[in-house]
């Protein structure tokens, strides 16, 4: 680099120059190299890696300003470096200024082009503009700038138009001694001196997109601490990051914002306590005071600016429409997603935004999509002209209406798709740039006595270059001499220009790589399995919002735009949140019995509820069963098999219902425990276990009572003689009389014992085997 800036400043003798020059032009390229054909020339040419005008790779780093005026001096600086094996040298580096482009086609043609063409190329311009290097050594990259009045370039002073602008590198190698371009490459110049009567009315979608990181679970505190998958988020909305980015940028710039609400939901999420997973655990999350500042500098950026809400979590139309359909009650999620963005960037940013505008992936659309992107409400539907096309000489006004109160606002695809390329390179970014202003200005002298309003949607989740990039386009147009800004909205009042293309493309004309990349059918049957999960979980809670607004919300986040070709990061989404949300229903659950034994006619069965959640539980129904009434009947009906009785146990507590059952014969029943919602769902799975039936009959008892009455009486018998034995002893030793004799029969008596009564405390596990249930 060094050396690069030292040679930039000598000078080659006048004539000598212009002989070298007037050499290359009387005989050109071809000419010489028809010259030079013969065995040796060819062989020393075929070793050259690479050859002819790519020899030297010329790269534009910069060229400013972007849009000259009458009075701008036109800088361009870059880098060469030689490619081949050999030194160049008497190089140079010169402007060459083509023949105006006209049409948008003609820019399109040109910017294909690569190498240098003899009698196509323009000359180069003054000498005293080149910048020349004495010897380039192979490999080695040389920076270069030149600068040039914009009244050097004999460019037309009152008509404006674009202009090819080529940077070239000419010299010299020792296998051919003559001078020859060695590499070149091409730019476009936006030319227009003087402000257009009628300007162009630009409108520019930002973008505020994300992909998913919040998962469906929560803590079981009051707040309901969420849980991030990752702190990837954090990185984006850091100074400096891709979110970050867009914010500062995008606040100075005249555009629409276009913005996720989940985006702004998972950050202000981030603004309090939130946890973020780490194996099978979770750790702190400690990114609060970026999130928050994040978010202010979003607030303060949308202030009286036009703000378009997607729904929540951009739902992706085109799957919707092409395998949701198949699927029942995948569209009726489209609703809620609007209803939730609203009230979730209104209380975020305190702006209302608009919700009228659908934006299927890339502008694509069929007639499904347009009925699915309005059934939501919105009925404006952003698509693209390679989508919506027009066979016309010049790009109509943007918005138009297909039908059924649908207008499609069609942006532009050239411009649409003009950063969508690797803009880390700054020659990469200063050509896209280029091209995109003189595809602007191309199109306004379309038609420059008819204003029309044309449309720009990048792409959803530009990098940080590419944000960049748009943003020094956007600044270069700010003179206004060919555009003016305009909001989405506005634009998609503009009059409709009649001759425009209105018929929607049918399903066959979608494009076959957006299709490979939607969501599959499965995809949105395990949606409606969680949906029916969370409906039959939800109406048994005393608190339903707490399970209803995150997993709805990650239902949501399931349709989203952002898994697109992300096949298996999607599915294990999916997966994560059903298997989650199944643990929590699995939380409220029967207690497991084992063989109970009823002994006696009549007897209750207890049967066990557990609610292991932090909320309590109402609207359910325990339902007993005995596969066998005619041996077991309850409620006190012989020919009733079934009971049922109301559930409601506060979060943390288990509850045990005790059913009345009564014994018609001696065995074994199966009973079958069941919970079920009020409307007669069941839920959870099923507890079976089985009652032992030992009945006691009259007669046994009649036997049994009659034994007690004679083991009583003989007792009573037994202490009576026992008695008087007493009293006659204690007489006989008083009157001391040694005759006197006893008759009384001695006899051992039992002291009878109390019965304690067959009871216990409840317990919550399972039941031991010869369990004996109340009576």
């Amino acid at each position: 680099m060094a050396e690069a800036a030292d040679f930039q400043g000598m000078r080659i003798p006048p004539a000598r120059r212009w002989l070298r020059r007037t050499a290359s032009l009387i005989t050109g390229v071809p000419l010489v190299a028809g010259l030079l054909c013969g065995p040796a020339a060819q062989s020393a040419y075929a070793a050259e890696e690479p050859t002819g005008s790519r020899t030297v790779d010329v790269s534009l780093d910069t060229l400013t300003p972007e849009a000259p005026g009458k009075k701008d001096k036109i800088t361009v600086s870059g880098t060469v470096v030689n490619k081949g094996r050999q030194t160049v040298t008497d190089a140079h580096v010169d402007l060459r200024v083509g023949p105006e482009l006209v049409g948008r086609t003609a820019i399109d043609e040109a910017a294909e082009r690569t190498g240098y063409t003899y009698g196509v190329d323009a000359p180069t311009i003054d000498d005293k503009y080149s910048v020349e290097f004495p010897k380039l050594v192979s490999g080695v990259a040389y920076d270069f700038t030149l600068s040039v009045p914009a009244d050097a370039l004999n460019l037309d002073d009152d008509d404006g138009g674009v202009y090819q602008l080529g940077v070239s590198l000419a010299g010299q190698t020792p296998n051919q001694s003559y001078e020859r371009v060695l590499g070149i490459e091409r730019t476009f110049l936006p030319w227009q001196p003087e402000d257009v009567e009628k300007k162009t009315r630009l409108t520019y979608l930002w973008p505020l997109i994300s992909s998913t990181h919040l998962t469906s679970e929560t803590g079981s505190d009051e707040q309901q601490t969420p849980v991030f998958e990752d702190e990837a988020l954090a990185a984006e909305l850091a100074p400096g990051g891709r979110l970050d980015q867009l914010v500062s940028l995008g606040r100075d710039l005249p555009v629409t914002w276009v913005i996720d609400p989940d985006l702004l939901a998972t950050v202000d999420a981030m603004t309090r306590n939130y946890r973020v997973k780490a194996g099978d655990s979770t750790v702190v999350g400690k990114n609060q005071a970026v999130a928050k500042r994040w978010l202010s500098a979003v607030e303060s950026a949308v202030q009286g600016e036009k703000v378009v809400a997607l729904p929540f979590a951009d739902p992706d139309l085109a799957s919707l429409a092409h395998k949701g359909k198949s699927v029942s009650g995948s569209l009726s999620h489209l609703q809620p997603a609007t209803e939730v963005a609203e009230v979730t960037v209104e209380t975020i940013l305190h702006v209302k935004p608009s919700l009228d505008f659908a934006w299927p992936v890339e502008g694509a659309i069929d007639s499904s999509i347009v009925d699915v992107a309005t059934s939501a409400g919105a009925h404006k539907v952003i698509a693209r002209s390679d989508s919506l096309q027009d066979n016309l000489p010049y790009t109509p006004t943007a918005a138009r209406p297909i039908g059924g109160g649908t207008t499609a606002v069609v942006a532009d695809t050239r411009l649409s798709t003009a950063f969508q390329g690797d803009m880390t390179r700054a020659g990469e970014s200063t050509l896209a740039v280029q091209k995109f202003l003189a595809q602007s200005l191309a199109l306004t002298l379309q038609e420059p006595e008819n204003q029309r309003s044309i449309v720009v949607a990048p792409q959803r989740v530009p990098t940080i270059a590419q944000a960049q990039s748009m943003a020094r386009a956007l600044r270069a147009l700010e003179p206004q001499r060919w555009t003016q800004p305009l909001d989405l909205v506005a634009a998609a009042s503009a009059k409709p220009d009649t001759d425009a293309n209105t018929k929607v493309p049918s399903a066959s004309q979608y494009p076959a790589g957006l299709r490979k990349q939607e969501l599959p059918v499965q995809a949105f049957e395990d949606i409606r399995e969680t949906q029916n999960t969370l409906d039959k979980f939800k109406v048994i809670l005393t608190f339903a919002d707490r399970v209803e607004a995150p997993f709805g919300r990650a239902v949501d986040r399931e349709l989203s735009t952002a898994w697109r070709g992300k096949p298996v990061a999607a599915q294990q989404y999916r997966d994560g949140v059903q298997s989650y949300l199944q643990s929590l229903t699995e939380e409220v659950q029967l207690i497991e019995k084992s063989a109970v034994t009823l002994s006696g006619r009549s007897a209750t069965i207890p049967v066990t509820v557990q609610n292991q959640l932090v909320q309590g539980i109402d609207d359910l129904v325990l339902r007993l069963k005995s596969n066998n009434p005619n041996r077991l009947h309850l409620d006190g009906d012989r020919n009733k098999g079934v009971a049922e009785q109301p559930i409601k146990v506060e979060g943390g507590h288990s509850q045990s219902v005790k059913f009345p059952a009564a014994a018609n014969a001696n065995g074994q029943v199966q009973m079958t425990a069941q919970l079920y919602t009020e409307d007669g769902t069941p839920y959870g799975r099923p507890m079976s276990f089985t009652v032992k039936v030992s009945e006691v009959t009259p007669t046994v008892m009649l036997v049994l009572a009659g034994g007690v009455l004679l083991l009583v009486l003989a007792g009573v018998r037994m202490y009576t003689q026992r008695k008087r034995a007493a009293a006659a002893e204690a007489a006989r030793s008083d009157q001391d009389t040694s005759d006197t004799e006893s008759d009384v029969e001695g006899a051992d008596a039992e002291q009878p014992s109390d019965l304690a009564p067959d009871t216990g405390p409840e317990s919550g596990n399972p039941s031991g085997a010869g369990e004996k249930v109340d009576r």
